[in-house]
């Protein structure tokens, strides 16, 4: 299997990656790391402009010589690609998979709307470099990209009969009233969030709820939710699975509890519309 990883958003450090290719070998993979992924310039923290971060990822979608892109990490601006790279996919990118969480949630969810390739939220090949767990965290994606191992996968997905999606929820609630979101008619959503006050967790959840586009949902989770500071919880008055459970009464669909999603060492992997059987 050949994956391309490269940096929609934000930039690597460049010897983040380091220890990258070795654990991918362990799995059969060939893996080439475009040196875009620590590039820079085009503002913020950007990897490279806009249009070399674009012309990047439509390199590897459209080479059908790779099985997969792995995105680098999170950040900002993915989205600011759409208009420069989705109408120059090709059929190759449609037989391949994008991995990744955070701000590449703009990519899969757009990816998944127009029925290009596979979308899987799931860990980064940066999550490496997590102090505690971070090896085990990136080598569950590559475990279920090579060998289908369901012990990578979000457990609540498995053996529900029903096809589950995954976002940060900053990212789903700037969707919303979009051309660029999927339908996820039927679709378990799961959600997560990282160093949000709870009372803005709280206004995006009103977003998600009263969005027509997702009314379709079959039912609501939440990850972990991070806080910037201590008392960002104590300050709102409700946790996050009082606030869910509240606006989960409003779109008349069951709350069904925590998730293994999120901005941690605990991340685990989100097929897009994937029914994954028990056995």
């Amino acid at each position: 299997m050949k994956i391309a990883v490269m940096a929609p958003a934000n930039r690597v450090d460049e010897h983040a990656l380091d220890a990258v290719p070795a654990l991918a070998a362990e799995y059969g993979v060939e893996l080439v790391i475009d040196p875009q992924s620590w590039a820079s310039g085009g503002g913020h923290t950007w990897a490279g402009p806009d249009e070399l971060r674009a012309d990047t990822f439509l390199k590897y979608a459209n080479d059908p010589s790779y099985h997969a892109i792995w995105f680098a990490r999170g950040g900002y601006g993915s989205n600011r690609l759409f208009p420069l790279i989705f109408p120059h996919l090709e059929e190759a990118a449609k037989r391949k998979a994008y991995i990744g969480y955070s701000d590449m949630g703009f990519l899969l969810g757009a990816l998944y709307a127009r029925k290009i390739g596979k979308p899987i939220h799931g860990p980064m090949p940066v999550d490496i470099n997590r102090k505690v767990g971070g090896r085990e965290c990136a080598a569950r994606t590559l475990a279920w990209l090579t060998k289908g191992d369901k012990s990578a996968l979000e457990p609540g997905i498995i053996g529900t009969g029903k096809p589950a999606a995954a976002f940060n929820l900053s990212i789903l609630a700037a969707m919303v009233g979009t051309k660029w979101l999927p339908d996820l008619a039927d679709h378990d959503l799961l959600v997560e969030e990282v160093s949000e006050h709870l009372y803005r967790v709280d206004r995006m959840m009103f977003t998600v709820s009263n969005a027509t586009q997702l009314a379709g949902i079959n039912s609501l989770r939440v990850g972990t939710i991070t806080l910037p500071d201590a008392d960002g919880q104590a300050d709102f008055g409700h946790s996050p699975d009082q606030i869910a459970w509240h606006w989960s009464k409003l779109m008349k669909k069951p709350y069904e509890g925590r998730a293994l999603i999120g901005h941690d060492a605990n991340n685990r992997v989100v097929p897009f519309g994937q029914v994954i059987p028990k056995d």
